[in-house]
């Protein structure tokens, strides 16, 4: 197999953009890609505020949703180098009020690992129908809700059924939020001050945390709309691309409410230069946050391509999906690739064997993390 002619990636990335621009899926983006470290593709393009006519600009601040959970991943695991936290350390050593039963009403053992994996048995409202136990029990999804603390939260997550005995299958969660809850009772402090100590200040990532120092650089939301997406509101109810009859719940404003808990797998705001440089930092082996030793075991499928994370051939490590095997995919990527994103509608992965990093965050969800423009901007990379 010939390797990939990425000196030409920045005009196929430009032709992917302009599409989804000219088409209306997308109001604005920020993509970023680098090769073997060096940028090869920078780019801000259509509008941080559509109503107000404001340009994107690459330092844009995005809501990162699901962007937030390898921060905080990367935060535990950090944690566990120190000494200070056990994987394999039962979830109620820290959090003794946490205790969901199973259908038969057995409250069986949650462990750290379990909680970042997503095999605690825990999972999503927005993977539910409307009437699911975690709608009908008001668990809010890091996303929406602006003023609810983690203890209610955590009071009302705890009440609903588990989805399976841990260990025992894969299914996206609220785990990182439980994991935040621990995090805060293992260190004494707030998450964000953990996350800002062990991971964003020693890269010097100035612009991402779970609070916006900067509000004029706040990209406004979007949600898909016809004929042109739609200005979120708080409480917007957005359909789900793929997933027939689910709808995730957004509040843009959540950040803004110091009440808010901060969500260890939505809570944080950030850029697409900083994300990069976390990214970059994992793909040259950890330094200055993590060792190599353990970049390694997080960077390993450790619940297997039967999971189909992503769809066929994608497992889970430590905070992102592994591509174990390209074939059924269809994808370009290579073996070993990570990848995830963001329900604001936002995209990375990282090809280690290729030596590639792209970040595509957007303004508009669902299309820039589940419509055509990821798959499009992934292509276009490859050629």
């Amino acid at each position: 197999m010939s390797l990939p002619d990425f000196s030409s990636a920045p005009v196929r990335i430009d032709a992917a953009i302009d599409k989804a621009l000219a088409e209306k899926r997308v109001v604005g983006t920020v993509v970023l890609a680098a090769h073997n470290g060096e940028i090869i593709h920078h780019r801000a393009a259509g509008y941080s505020d559509r109503e107000a006519r404001t340009p994107m600009r690459e330092d844009a601040i995005f809501l990162l949703a699901s962007v937030t959970k390898p921060f905080v991943t990367a935060a535990a695991m950090r944690l566990v180098e120190e000494g200070r936290l056990d994987l394999d350390a039962p979830v109620t050593r820290w959090l003794p009020d946490f205790c969901p039963t199973l259908t038969n009403g057995t409250k069986p053992e949650i462990t750290i690992r379990h909680l970042l994996l997503h095999t605690s048995g825990l999972g999503y409202g927005l993977l539910e129908p409307a009437d699911g136990p975690y709608h009908k029990l008001n668990v809010s999804d890091g996303l929406d809700q602006p003023g609810l603390s983690l203890e209610e939260n955590l009071s009302r997550l705890a009440a609903a059924p588990l989805n399976f005995a841990p260990g025992t299958s894969w299914l996206y969660s609220l785990g990182m939020d439980v994991l935040g809850g621990v995090l805060e009772k293992v260190e004494g402090r707030s998450l964000p001050d953990i996350v800002r100590e062990k991971v964003t200040a020693p890269l010097g990532l100035e612009d991402t945390d779970f609070s916006i120092r900067d509000v004029s650089r706040l990209a406004k939301a979007y949600a898909d709309g016809d004929p042109e997406p739609v200005a979120m509101t708080d409480g917007i109810a957005v359909a789900q691309r793929g997933l027939e009859g689910l709808a995730a719940i957004f509040a843009p404003s959540r950040i803004f409410d110091a009440r808010s808990y901060p969500s260890g797998g939505a809570g944080m705001a950030g850029t697409a230069k900083d994300i990069l440089r976390f990214l970059e930092a994992i793909r040259a082996g950890g330094a200055p946050i993590l060792t190599a030793g353990t970049v390694e075991s997080m960077v390993k499928d450790q619940v297997g391509a039967q999971a189909e994370t992503q769809g066929p051939g994608w497992g889970f490590g430590y905070g992102w999906a592994v591509l174990d095997d390209p074939l059924p995919t269809g994808t370009p990527q290579a073996a070993g690739t990570l990848q995830w994103g963001g329900a604001y509608g936002h995209y990375w992965f990282m090809d280690r064997q290729n030596g590639i990093s792209v970040v595509a965050l957007t303004n508009t969800a669902f299309e820039g993390i589940g419509g055509a423009f990821p798959i499009d901007v992934r292509n276009a990379v490859y050629g």
